[in-house]
């Protein structure tokens, strides 16, 4: 048995040899990117293409000609606008355009900036107007040839020399070291010295259009038509190439093709894509619309510098990436998400959620889809060979299968995996959704047993250990131990951590033929002897420098493939046995694994599938090393104020470049030209003066920088592809002026004014302190007069205020003796009425019974009381005073209230003096009723509130 499958993998290891020695894989299809016509922003057809030496991609479209670096696209038209349909470079970097009526070159100035040199313009009008369009551009021997339908025109030491067609030019076609044109009427014409000669037996095409021309063995030439399929020319006539390349040129037509490294050809089709094929006419790719194309019409190809396959299409540009170690089955071929595959007995099988599918593994995978396997519709977990038979882990149930169209249902319920006994081969464990079942080899072959008791749950992945089972849920690591007849598990054994350091469980695997256990890359055994979990170094230390590991699996030749995050990678065995990491290649497929069903199935180094979400990707391990290249990093611009210098566009030197001090904004952009897995293409720099590392690795193609200060600054850029290579640095040299008044000769101008600025102050200052003496006794004077007058000034206010004293005294004086005279007025008063009482009571004395001396005592008593009454003046003296005195204060009373009264301007006097209610009654003799109306009467006409003081108020004015 041993020996059957060692002769089953080497005679695949041999066909697999056979197939890819050459660039084309002919298992599965490999990446292809569409670039649409709102990507590159130009028009919907593509005729020509072409490369540049720095890596650069070049498009002749009905806009223009595009240029691509990886990054970004770049647009450059003809003076005219019109069409191109076709380009060539040179080694110089001359790009050579054809158009209609215009033809010239493209070179890069000073700046970098492509510039458009019309050749057309050496010709006369009559034969500008007369071009057409250029179709063809050939660089032959030191002659840059464009071919028009009537003419060919030829550059050489800046000279056009033309050559009229004999009837007609079709197209023209440059193989290995001879030129060649088709004339409708005079067959295929071979150039040289700027003659044509007609081949042999050619005109039997002049009745189509023939599209490519390729070298072959013997000196054959393989000629495409448009709609006659292919011929083989071999300098004498011209026969069928009857091949299946042909048959499918003949059914979708021909424009032409590219030829793949002398081992296959790329022919293009009208309707069907494009078709790569081996030296022999086998198909070996079929590349059209129905598998990721998005434009069925391919107007040409091109093998770019990396052996990659473009594609201009009659609506958008496609990229195939060739030289990938990847290429993939999907959707277009009829299965969905991947969830385990396997050969089987020359089958490859995949298990699918839509079911299992297979396809014969020696028959090229052309446009053949795979087929299902009748019976295995619905969800299928798994599919193992197991003891040389075929079993798939279903929804449905345990299933064998035994051809591509008998499927035996072992068990009913859902199943995950199955596993052998490793002391029992007449035993095999499956688990499924209500836990454990087993499974016995009879003589009918494996039939279901029994379902093993005292654990129902499910388990979607274990691994057996002698007697036991291990398997992880719940966060939980279990051990099971089946009893001697198998129909139940004797022990249940539970363990939540590996050790005291070692918190949880990440993953249970078998590995380098043991059961190993795992968390955080640090990997354990188990001793059943002491019931413990002991630490694996050696095994450790292949982890030390990797991603914490999900999970892992090893395979047939011992590689270890490992899953972290949403990513793959692989720790791959050499002869000697170490390992060697890899990982980069993986990132392609970063998220699009299948998360926690993860797939890997080797079955040999050359072919290695791998499940996907979308399908099943092929990995030839081998082809990797021929695929991966250093990258090349560009700074692609460098801009500054309102300049751009543009590199890579041929420039080969990098001088160093200054810049004014006003134009210290600074934009970089970069690009690599790296055409494969472009989203996995990362950039760091570092602007050496200004950062103090490099940037951390970004997709990002930019970078701008304000406000540098003046110096020196070295941009540098460096890139790394998808597969983990760096470039070399690249590196531009600038500096920043500092600003005039930072310059050199700006330092001098300070150094020689701070020079004379001290020369002249301290003569200044020796002046100064002479005049300083004199001023300062000037000074002094002027000070002592201050003083003086201050002086002065402080006692004429004294004087003053002593002044204001006295006369405050004096007022206070006045209002006391007011108030004294008031006073004895009032004294004078009651005096005055007492006497006049007096008087009234003398009246009622009947004088007539006195004497008549006793009369005469008693009238002069009378007259001397009435005397004295009537002499009295003191009343009409005190209203005289008060007015005096308080003049000022009734004048401005009476220019504020205009409408006050004589009666009310006394009132106010007598309130100013602040005399009491009986003592205005007594005066103004009225009743004390009749001093609150009259002080009524005042507030009103004063326009007071009752809450604002009367006396308060008459004092304030």
């Amino acid at each position: 048995m041993n020996f059957k499958k060692i002769l089953f993998h080497f005679l695949l290891l041999f066909f697999l040899k056979t197939t890819l020695s050459g660039q084309v894989k002919n298992i599965g299809l490999p990446e292809i990117r569409n670039y649409k016509r709102i990507d590159y922003k130009g028009g919907t057809q593509n005729w020509n293409i072409d490369q540049d030496k720095n890596g650069n991609l070049y498009f002749a479209n009905n806009n223009g000609l595009f240029q691509f670096d990886g990054s970004s696209w770049h647009k450059y038209n003809l003076p005219n606008f019109s069409s191109l349909r076709c380009l060539k470079i040179d080694a110089t970097g001359k790009i050579f355009v054809g158009g209609y009526n215009e033809f010239g070159y493209f070179k890069s100035d000073l700046k970098g900036n492509l510039e458009y040199f019309s050749l057309s313009k050496l010709l006369n009008e009559n034969n500008i107007k007369a071009i057409d369009f250029i179709w063809k551009i050939h660089l032959f021997q030191d002659e840059v040839i464009f071919q028009s339908f009537k003419k060919v025109y030829i550059f050489k030491n800046n000279k056009i020399k033309l050559l009229k067609a004999p009837n007609r030019f079709q197209f023209s076609f440059q193989v290995k070291n001879n030129l060649y044109f088709q004339d409708v009427a005079a067959g295929i014409l071979k150039y040289n010295n700027g003659k044509f000669f007609a081949l042999e037996g050619s005109k039997a095409l002049n009745n189509t259009e023939i599209w490519g021309m390729f070298p072959m063995n013997n000196d054959k030439i393989l000629i495409t038509t448009l709609d006659k399929g292919i011929f083989v020319y071999d300098a004498k006539k011209l026969i069928s190439w009857n091949t299946p390349a042909n048959e499918f040129v003949k059914k979708n037509n021909s424009l032409g093709g590219v030829s793949i490294k002398d081992k296959f050809f790329a022919f293009n089709s009208v309707l069907d894509g494009i078709i790569i094929c081996d030296l022999s006419g086998k198909i070996i790719q079929h590349i059209n619309r129905k598998n990721g194309l998005q434009n069925n019409t391919v107007l040409t190809s091109f093998i770019d510098n990396k052996n990659n396959l473009w594609l201009g299409l009659d609506n958008g540009i496609a990229f195939v990436n060739e030289n990938s170690p990847f290429t993939y089955f999907g959707p277009s071929y009829g299965i969905s998400t991947v969830y385990a595959s396997v050969v089987y007995k020359g089958n490859l099988y995949v298990a699918t959620n839509q079911g299992v599918f297979y396809h014969p593994w020696n028959t090229a995978f052309e446009e053949d889809t795979f087929a299902l396997v009748e019976g295995t519709k619905g969800q299928a977990w798994n599919i193992q060979v197991i003891d040389g038979q075929l079993f798939c882990a279903h929804n449905s149930g345990a299933l064998q299968i035994t051809d591509n169209k008998s499927v035996r249902l072992l068990n009913t319920k859902g199943y995950w995996s199955f596993k052998k006994v490793p002391n029992n081969s007449n035993l095999m464990i499956g688990s499924n959704y209500n836990g454990f079942a087993l499974f016995e080899k009879t003589i009918k072959g494996w039939q279901y047993k029994n379902q093993i008791e005292r654990y129902d749950k499910s388990v979607t992945s274990f691994e057996i250990d002698g007697d036991y089972l291990w398997f992880i849920k719940d966060d939980i690591l279990y051990q099971l131990g089946i009893d001697e007849n198998q129909k139940q598990f004797k022990t249940i054994k539970t363990y939540k951590n590996l050790s005291s350091s070692a918190k949880g469980i990440g993953s249970v695997q078998h590995l380098i033929n043991h059961v190993v256990f795992q968390k955080n890359n640090h990997f354990y055994k188990y001793s059943h002897e002491e019931d413990v979990f002991f630490e694996d170094k050696k095994t450790s230390n292949l982890f030390k420098n990797i991603p914490n590991i999900r999970n892992l699996n090893e395979d047939f030749y011992g590689n270890i493939w490992y899953f972290f995050d949403e990513s793959l990678g692989v720790l791959m065995k050499d002869k000697n046995g170490t390992y060697k990491n890899v990982v980069a290649p993986f990132s392609n497929l970063t998220g699009n694994l299948v998360y926690n069903y993860e797939s890997v199935n080797t079955i040999d180094l050359n072919s290695i599938f791998i499940g996907l979400t979308d399908g099943l990707a092929h990995y030839d391990s081998k082809a990797l090393n021929n695929s991966v290249t250093r990258p090349k990093a560009f700074i692609r611009s460098f801009s500054f104020s309102n300049d751009t210098l543009i590199f890579g566009n041929g420039q080969n030197k990098i001088g160093k470049y200054s810049i004014p001090y006003n134009s210290n904004h600074v934009r970089f952009t970069f690009s690599a030209p790296i055409y494969e897995n472009v989203e996995n293409i990362k950039f760091s720099y570092q602007l050496e003066g200004f950062d103090d590392k490099w940037s951390n690795w970004s997709s990002i193609s930019l970078k701008e920088y304000t406000n540098l200060m003046e110096g020196g600054y070295k941009m540098k850029v460096k890139v790394k592809n998808s597969y983990g290579v760096e470039s070399e640095e690249t590196i531009i040299p600038f500096t920043i002026s500092p600003p005039w008044y930072r310059h050199f000769m700006a330092y001098v101008f300070y150094i020689l004014s701070i020079v004379a600025s001290i020369y002249f102050i301290r003569k200044r200052i020796k002046t100064k302190i002479r005049k300083n003496k004199y001023y300062e006794t000037i000074e002094q004077r002027r000070l002592y007069l201050e003083k003086e007058s201050k002086i002065r000034q402080e006692q004429y206010e004294l004087e003053k205020e002593i002044e204001k004293l006295k006369n405050d005294k004096l007022q206070i004086k006045i209002l006391l003796k007011d108030k004294e005279l008031v006073n004895n007025t009032l004294q004078v008063v009651k005096k005055n009425k007492i006497l006049n009482g007096i008087i009234q009571k003398l009246k009622d004395i009947n004088v007539e019974s006195f004497d008549e001396s006793t009369k005469f005592q008693f009238t002069k008593l009378n007259k001397s009381i009435v005397k004295e009454v009537n002499a009295d003046k003191s009343w009409k003296d005190l209203e005289m005073h008060i007015k005096n005195v308080h003049f000022d204060f009734l004048k401005r009373l009476k220019e504020k209230y205009p409408t006050i009264s004589p009666r009310e301007l006394d009132l106010s006097t007598y309130l100013l003096m602040n005399m009491s209610t009986k003592e205005i009654t007594e005066i103004m003799n009225i009743s004390r009723g009749g001093v609150e109306l009259a002080r009524y009467r005042l507030r009103k006409k004063l326009d007071l509130n009752k809450k604002e003081n009367l006396i308060g108020f008459l004092m304030s004015i």
